[in-house]
């Protein structure tokens, strides 16, 4: 049987990542930070340099991961995608920190390059977009536009998150909807056998009708072969006496 056109369906569509901005800019954010760190951190002598890589990786491969759990479990996506957040958030503190501890400056509300670095994370998100300034921007540079950015990712993140709290409650977990899927291939199934052995009776009337008129016409078809075969023999009894009568005569 085809399946309805309202079936209820167990897993969700795969979402697209690479095509959401915030996973762009989580992308951006953790070479920015690789850069940052290659640049003004040193090997071994600083342990940031680690905990600013990895909070950097965590966003983005936890981007990653909830988006791909997400098609069986929106609960698991909802945890995977708060975990990003809460990594990103990290790095955004070890970014001020940085700040703070060498008595660098804020970009601030005014000042026009404050407006110019706005302007471009908010409309630029691809990689290609930054990487040409990792080697020209100073530490004061990477730091502000690595802050904007994870203020930029934080802001999407909570849309996206907001937007599948409102399906969890529309459309529940994966449970519910296992539960919906089967219950309503059982109720198709049970709708099915109502309409067919309503139709039973019918078909089986159908049938018997069907078989009294082919009895009927078997009865026609038998007299009528009969009928055609006594006429055959008569003609034929009467060819051979008429032969008999003309072979006399000659």
């Amino acid at each position: 049987m085809a399946e309805t056109s309202n079936a209820q369906h167990v897993l969700k569509s795969q979402a697209n990542w690479d095509a959401l901005y915030f996973y762009q800019k989580s992308d951006v954010i953790y070479q920015l930070a690789f850069a940052f760190c290659e640049r003004f951190i040193h090997l071994y002598k600083d342990r940031t340099r680690d905990q600013v890589i990895q909070a950097a990786r965590s966003c983005k491969q936890n981007i990653v991961e909830g988006l791909a759990d997400g098609v069986a479990s929106t609960e698991m996506q909802l945890k995977l995608l708060n975990v990003a957040r809460a990594s990103l958030k990290e790095l955004r503190e070890d970014f001020e920190d940085y700040i703070k501890s060498r008595h660098l400056q804020f970009f601030v509300s005014g000042e026009p390059r404050y407006a110019d670095m706005l302007n471009y994370c908010r409309y630029h998100n691809r990689l290609s977009d930054y990487a040409p300034f990792f080697a020209q921007w100073t530490d004061e540079q990477m730091c502000n536009y690595a802050i904007t950015l994870c203020h930029f990712i934080d802001r999407m993140m909570m849309s996206f998150l907001k937007k599948l709290e409102q399906e969890f409650i529309t459309e529940g977990g994966i449970k519910e909807r296992m539960h919906r899927a089967r219950t309503g291939y059982r109720q198709q199934q049970d709708e099915r056998l109502k309409q067919l052995e309503a139709e039973l009776p019918c078909l089986k009337q159908a049938l018997a009708e069907t078989q009294a008129e082919a009895a009927k016409w078997k009865a026609a078809f038998e007299n009528l072969k009969q009928r055609a075969l006594k006429m055959y023999y008569g003609k034929e009894e009467e060819i051979k006496r008429l032969k008999e009568l003309l072979g006399e005569e000659i």
